[in-house]
């Protein structure tokens, strides 16, 4: 199976990195609003693809940009993984689920939990 991760980063301001594995790196969102447990939409900016060392990393992030806490981890499936639109089945702690990631305008997305 396929793994993702949520981690807080702190830096520049508080926000969540939503990694999915994808091939040898980790297609990348910048959650905007805090993650929480109930289904709902939430603004999401699309980020340069991250390392899979990510995927189980806590701490420092180079460059003193900060530092990143696991929020939540677990597997995942792609339903489909297209450039504007990605759905995924997700397995973890806290986030179950189909969760669908849509591109709005330029980078920024629209990121949809079904709980």
């Amino acid at each position: 199976m396929l793994r993702f991760a949520i981690l807080s980063h702190d830096y520049p301001s508080l926000h969540w990195d939503f990694l999915l594995e994808n091939g040898d790196k980790c297609r990348t969102w910048r959650l905007l609003n805090a993650p929480d447990a109930t289904s709902g939409e939430m603004s999401a900016e699309e980020i340069a693809d991250h390392r899979l060392f990510y995927l189980d990393y806590e701490g420092p992030v180079s460059g003193q940009r900060g530092s990143v806490t696991r929020w939540d981890a677990g597997t995942f499936e792609w339903l489909r993984n297209e450039a504007d639109h990605c759905l995924v089945l997700l397995d973890g702690h806290r986030w179950h689920g189909r969760v669908h990631l849509r591109r709005e305008q330029g980078a920024m997305w629209v990121c949809r939990r079904d709980a």
